[in-house]
């Protein structure tokens, strides 16, 4: 089994309510056992800085699958809640992106899937999310709590939970 964390992200229709679904669909479709979530959180837009607000989460999960059986399956989630990655724009809006963020201690460099994810440190509005679930977890041999603290958080939000 390996451990595996996963980015969620989201800014067009009901993000929050669309994790909560594309989490089930994930632990069901990689007969995965979800190990944490993390809050949900208001992110700015990262990219193309003019569209909505996102909505950003990550979990923990353990898993069978192997890498790239696992990233065919987010992709095959994404598609399900609406993404079409071959119509829209970088880093542009969209219902669901989910990121495979690290994979055991796997390192991965293809064209198809990096491991870890190839721009995790830059991202306060993956790593707010992953430090708050697992902040002490070394990826590339940094902790995800001293990444972030590298990195501005300013106008991060961490959201209420749902009940």
């Amino acid at each position: 089994m390996a451990d595996v964390l996963i980015a969620l992200g989201g800014n067009v229709g009901d993000a929050r309510a669309t994790f909560q679904k594309a989490i089930a669909n994930i632990c069901g479709m990689t007969q995965a056992a979800l190990l944490a979530r993390s809050s949900d959180y208001a992110t700015p837009p990262w990219g193309d800085e003019q569209q909505a607000r996102f909505i950003n989460a990550c979990i923990e999960i353990e898993t069978s699958l192997d890498p790239h059986a696992l990233l065919f399956t987010l992709h095959r989630i994404e598609k399900k809640f609406g993404r079409d990655r071959a119509k829209e724009t970088r880093w542009g809006p969209r219902t669901l992106d989910l990121d495979l963020i690290a994979y055991d201690d796997v390192s991965i460099q293809k064209p198809e899937l990096t491991l870890p994810h190839p721009r995790l440190f830059e991202r306060a509005f993956v790593l707010m999310p992953l430090a708050e679930i697992v902040p002490d977890r070394l990826i590339a041999g940094r902790s995800i709590r001293a990444a972030l603290a590298q990195l501005s958080t300013q106008g991060i939000q961490r959201l209420t939970d749902l009940c």
